[in-house]
Parts: structure tokens; C-alpha cells; sequence
């Protein structure tokens, strides 16, 4: 009986020594992190950019590894979206005693159903942030650091409304596809948007079949104003732009213009369809804020 208890102690001190061990070897020991908004409140179907505070503590040991870091952000059991990247300053040159900061710009989608009768007014979202170890042997690779709750407001009642207008075929979906989807233009397509009177923050995604017309130009003009023509360089594009409010002029709404050079039949290029549709751009996204 005492030889038992005796094992039974050894056990279970080997258990504590083996714990003990493992917090003292954790590969993210002394690293902290801390996260700032560019926009608060924060809503949702937001871009905003978010910045990063690394900081190592003076028990910090070296990693000799470029990890990556992850951020994922959480609505009850749902990941909503994540910024999964790798620091800008590499973890590997990350020393004791140091503190590294970057900025990146995340999209927080459109999650909160405001007409939801048990709507209270905002919804929280869960950040959990940490470093991804891919190597590690206990089959959890995720390390995390750091985990706050936000809370998240619907979009103010005065975010500009967008209304696809004329040049604009009906949205397509394509799951495998980069854009997963989108609205193909004819040759110029116009959108009409509420004008904000301020300064405003316009994106565009879109793409373009690189495959048929190498060189397609697009051209984007507001209120007839060219704002840009490029050529893509890849098959999809994400443009950012920061739009002063002398450009949308003084009238309630303004128009958005997106056009080509080029154009397309699918059934011209491709013989297994009879799609006799004339195609420009792909436009996956447009966001006015």
C-alpha cells in the first residue's frame, strides 16, 4: 500500500515537473502584443487599418524561425474573417527587450443582422491573436498571446448607398475562382452613389481575363473625371483610393465610371459556349465610405 502511494506521489510530481517545463519552454514566453483601430467605433462592412505592437520582454527568447502571426476574429462559434500574415519586421530578428510595430488594413464583412428582433444595438466579436508554430509535436500549432472582445456597431445611417445602374450583367459565382464573385461590365458601366459631402475612402476589386486580352486597359472616372486607367498586371486587381469631396461635386449622388479599351464574345474566343454576351471588366467589390 505505501509503495503504491509512493508511485502514485512520484507520478504525480513527474506530471507537475512536466507541466512546469512546458510553460517554462513555451515557444511564445515573453512576447506581448497589443492592437489599435484606425476608425472607432468600429463597425461592420468596414475597411479600417489595424496596427500591431510587438513586444518582447527581457525573458523573450529568440526564434529562429519567420512564423506566422494570426488574428482571427470571432462571432460566437463563427470565424468571421482573419489577417493571417507574416510581421513586416521578420520574427526571426525579433530580440529581447524590443518592441516592433506595422499597420495593415482589414475588411470586417457585413455579419450583424440589424432587423433581428434580439438585436441589442452591437454585436461583439472575439480577436485572438498568437504565432503559428506548423512544426510543433503536440498537434497544436496555434500559439496564441493575446484575446480581446470588441464591440462592433451596424453602419452608420449615413453610409452612401451604391446602385449598379446601366452596364452591368447579372452577378456571377464561381467558388474555386479568385474573386468568387462578381459582375461582368459591357464596355462602360455605371454606378450612381450618394454623395457624402466629405472625404471618402473608394475601393474597387475586380478582374480581368489576361488570357484573351493582354493588354486591356481600365479606366475609372468620377463626375466624368479620370481618377486612374491602368493595365493589370495580373488577372485581378484591388484598388485603393481616398477620394476628396470637391470631386463629387455639390448634387445629392454622383456617378462612378468604370469602362475599358477592350472588350470580348465569349463565343467568339471559346467555342463550347454560345454566351454572345460583349464583355469588359469584372467587378467583385466597390466600397464607399
Amino acid at each position: 500500500m505505501i509503495r503504491k502511494k509512493r508511485s502514485l506521489l512520484f507520478f504525480v510530481l513527474a506530471v507537475v515537473v512536466v507541466i512546469v517545463c512546458c510553460r517554462q519552454d513555451s515557444p511564445v514566453r515573453g512576447i506581448e502584443v497589443e492592437v489599435s483601430f484606425s476608425d472607432t467605433p468600429l463597425t461592420d462592412k468596414l475597411y479600417t487599418d489595424i496596427q500591431y505592437t510587438w513586444r518582447m520582454k527581457r525573458n523573450f527568447k529568440k526564434i529562429d524561425k519567420n512564423l506566422v502571426a494570426f488574428a482571427h476574429f470571432w462571432h460566437g462559434s463563427n470565424l468571421i474573417f482573419h489577417d493571417n500574415h507574416r510581421p513586416e519586421i521578420p520574427v526571426s530578428t525579433w530580440e529581447p527587450g524590443q518592441e516592433y510595430s506595422y499597420t495593415r488594413r482589414i475588411y470586417i464583412p457585413l455579419f450583424i443582422d440589424a432587423l433581428d428582433p434580439e438585436f441589442k444595438g452591437t454585436e461583439t466579436l472575439k480577436l485572438s491573436i498568437g504565432l503559428s508554430f506548423p512544426e510543433d509535436k503536440t498537434g497544436k500549432p496555434l500559439k496564441k498571446v493575446y484575446e480581446k472582445k470588441l464591440k462592433v456597431y451596424p453602419p452608420p445611417a449615413d453610409t452612401p448607398q451604391i446602385v449598379y445602374d446601366g452596364g452591368w450583367f447579372d452577378f456571377e459565382i464561381d467558388p474555386e475562382s479568385y474573386l468568387k464573385r462578381w459582375k461582368w461590365t459591357a464596355k462602360e458601366a455605371r454606378c450612381v452613389v450618394g454623395n457624402p459631402r466629405r472625404d471618402a475612402l473608394l475601393v474597387i476589386k475586380g478582374g480581368v481575363e489576361k488570357d484573351i486580352l493582354k493588354d486591356q486597359k481600365v479606366i475609372f472616372r468620377i463626375n466624368g473625371l479620370i481618377l486612374e486607367e491602368f493595365i493589370p498586371g495580373k488577372s485581378h486587381f484591388e484598388k485603393f483610393y481616398r477620394i476628396d469631396k470637391e470631386m463629387l461635386g455639390e448634387k445629392e449622388q454622383f456617378s462612378l465610371i468604370i469602362s475599358t479599351d477592350k472588350t470580348f464574345i465569349p463565343a467568339r474566343v471559346n467555342p463550347d459556349t454560345e454566351d454572345e454576351r460583349e464583355l469588359g471588366v469584372m467587378v467583385s467589390f466597390i466600397y464607399f465610405r
